[in-house]
């Protein structure tokens, strides 16, 4: 005899002679949030499988890829031509009689590192030309903000322990422009966040429900907390595309430190309407908000030098470009029936969840056929940097892990070409650094070798005439200056473009002032870049070994580190710069000199850590500032005084939750 079969839900009798009706309740369905469900609309799913790198794909765009290939072809011969010359130099420097094997490995390491410089500057080159002549690099073109919207876009806030009063003062400040550009009601703002802790978690939904209050009938403000933060800011992300995507026609990422002005908002928006296969468009976020020295250093330098550097890679890559992971626009559409992520077999780093999902993204679009593009014309867009050393280091160790673990996807055959190349150029640009490290490494032990072995005149045993070594002074001299010359050209191209545009605008003393500031962000750049060297080259052996970076909480503002700290934390790259200083000295003075560069950055690497964590105070932050500095955007303007309203509103109490302290009022202009 068998049981009759029942729900979960039917009501049955319990065996027993006295035994009544018994209503067996439901199983309660799993929490999908630890935040409170009333912060979030009603869902509105979107499949979004997990794509096969092993096999091709239909194209669900097609678009238009035509007269890539001469852009391309130029930077690839060109940086090709310089390498080749470097090499031809380099030999002839190296060669006196015969080419011994570590001066063979000298050469190669080297010829390898100068032709990475070459393409960089070189494509750097590419975007100066047309925006000397004043012309745009966009790849697409993009609408003014005054036009008619018909989408509705999210504006999405992936946060892991971010200050919660600085996104929300940045929401406010995004959403009065919004208000007074008349587009407010095509937008809605998602807080995202995979912050632990009960007591963090409750104090940031505290935070934006009292924002989604304050905003009602203005924009929509809605929270969510993941139980489990899985595949970390790319899972979040993955998240609501399944459960809220099906509402929105695109979405757009901002990070903790991003903020991005209504006008570039809504440009992005209407480019996204305007051109169809469009999956992706990256906007190029100009660094704000340095304080500290590192990032006056970083800001000046990316400002200034950036859109060169920008409108290069813009005018190559045209609409297969590379993604950023915030401050673009995305297709809800096309992110989510191309670029699901799936997690990698084997181990780590090349295992696991993908780290540095935005380059995958951007290739899976690719290869789908939707356009990936770059639009440097749209100012509005801004993002924060490192305050210290430190920090700068711990971001780009967990980079680097996620570009290395690129590695194992470039052979793929189902991704396009551009798609391995974008791989390819993450990855490299840290073995880049261990490239380097070899190179210097491999000098030493030449220069070693030559005070140690007796040369050898004669090429063979019959030879009647000695042949003697002779340096040709002559291609030393080219193979220095044509090196500095490729190294420093994208500073010069951007020092033209400031000088340029200081000139435009009336500044008095615009040129005298851009050059002292390119001269101080060279000299420290020089001091800086061994330390970096070192490190990313220690980040990539630890990576290959399996060890994981992990993922720890960003500092925004507050750099400083005592100073015992700094010298502890570089106390290897102090003993390696005076190790290298000694070799140096006793193999020749000269050397020391030519090598000065790079041990006086190790050398001191401590106090470098300290000083630039410090303040920059008010001649390096006059100095080194840039034009957004001199007429700061409204928006930022508002968003900081907005942060600092709502620090005020909600203060920890000493149990640490939130309190209100002060009353905020959004003030929220009438719709133009």
């Amino acid at each position: 005899m068998t049981e009759p079969t029942r729900s979960d839900r039917d009501i049955h009798v319990a065996a027993g002679p006295f035994s009544g009706p018994v209503a067996v309740s439901p199983p309660a369905i799993p929490r999908k949030d630890a935040s409170e469900p009333d912060l979030l609309p009603a869902e509105a799913p979107i499949a979004m499988p997990a794509q096969d790198f092993s096999r091709r794909v239909p194209l669900m765009a097609a678009s238009s890829r035509h007269g890539s290939w001469v852009p391309r072809a130029a930077v690839v011969v060109g940086a090709l031509s310089l390498t080749f010359a470097f090499a031809y130099e380099l030999y002839g420097v190296l060669s006196f009689v015969v080419m011994t094997p570590i001066q063979l490995v000298f050469l190669v390491l080297s010829t390898i590192t100068f032709g990475w410089i070459a393409f960089g500057s070189l494509s750097a080159a590419m975007g100066f030309l047309p925006l000397f002549a004043g012309d745009t690099t966009d790849t697409l073109v993009v609408p003014p903000a005054n036009g008619p919207l018909s989408s509705k876009t999210a504006l999405l806030f992936p946060v892991y322990h971010e200050e919660p009063h600085r996104i929300a003062g940045t929401i406010a400040a995004m959403a009065e422009e919004l208000v007074h550009l008349g587009k407010a009601q095509h937008f809605d703002v998602f807080v995202l966040s995979d912050t632990r802790g009960s007591v963090e978690g409750e104090a940031e939904e505290a935070c934006y429900r009292a924002l989604a209050e304050r905003l009602g009938g203005i924009i929509a403000v809605h929270y969510r907390r993941r139980i489990e933060n899985t595949a970390r800011k790319a899972g979040n992300i993955e998240d609501w595309v399944e459960r809220f995507g099906g509402a929105y026609e695109h979405f757009i990422i901002l990070d903790g430190d991003s903020v991005m002005s209504g006008e570039a908002v809504v440009r992005l928006a209407r480019a996204m309407e305007r051109e169809p296969g469009a999956g992706l468009i990256q906007s190029i976020p100009r660094l704000t908000g340095a304080t500290t020295l590192l990032q006056r250093l970083q800001q000046f330098a990316s400002n200034v030098y950036g859109p060169a550097v920008a409108g290069g890679l813009a005018s190559w890559h045209r609409d297969q470009g590379n993604y950023w992971g915030h401050n673009a626009i995305i297709r809800t559409a096309a992110f989510a029936g191309a670029a699901g992520l799936p997690e990698l077999t084997g181990r780590k780093p090349f295992g696991g969840t993908i780290l540095s999902h935005d380059f995958v993204e951007a290739a899976l679009l690719q290869r789908a056929g939707w356009g990936v593009h770059m639009a440097p014309s749209v100012q509005g867009s801004y993002e924060g940097m490192p305050p210290g050393l430190i920090d700068l280091v711990v971001r780009d160790r967990r980079w680097a892990q996620g570009n290395l673990q690129h590695m194992a996807l470039i052979g793929r055959r189902g991704l396009s070409s551009m798609g391995r190349v974008h791989l390819s150029m993450g990855a490299f640009a840290y073995l880049v650094s261990a490239i380097w490290a070899l190179s210097l490494a491999t000098g030493i032990v030449l220069a070693l070798q030559s005070q140690q072995l007796i040369p050898s005149y004669f090429q063979d045993d019959k030879t009647l005439f000695p042949i003697w070594p002779v340096i040709d002074p002559g291609a030393a001299m080219r193979l220095f200056l044509g090196t500095m010359a490729v190294v420093l050209l994208p500073k010069v191209l951007g020092l033209a473009l400031e000088v340029k545009r200081a000139a435009e605008a009336g500044e008095i003393f615009g040129t005298p002032r851009a050059l002292a500031a390119v001269t101080v962000e060279t000299f420290f750049s020089m001091l800086l870049a061994p330390i970096l060297m070192l490190t990313q080259t220690s980040a990539v052996a630890q990576i290959l070994s399996g060890m994981d970076s992990g993922w720890k909480a960003q500092r925004r503002d507050d750099g400083s580190v005592p100073f015992q700290l700094a010298m502890q934390f570089h106390g290897w790259h102090m003993a390696a710069g005076i190790t290298i200083a000694a070799i140096c000295w006793l193999v020749s003075p000269g050397l020391l000199f030519w090598m000065l560069p790079v041990v006086a950055g190790l050398i001191f690497a401590g106090p470098l850590n300290w000083l630039t964590g410090q303040k920059a105070g008010p001649v390096f932050s006059a100095l080194l500032s840039t034009w957004d500095d001199r007429d700061p955007p409204p928006v930022l303007i508002r968003a900081n005084d907005l942060a600092n309203e709502w620090a005020l509103r909600f203060a920890a109490t000493k149990s640490g939750h939130p309190r209100e302290t002060d009353r905020v009022v959004v003030e929220v202009p009438r719709a133009a």
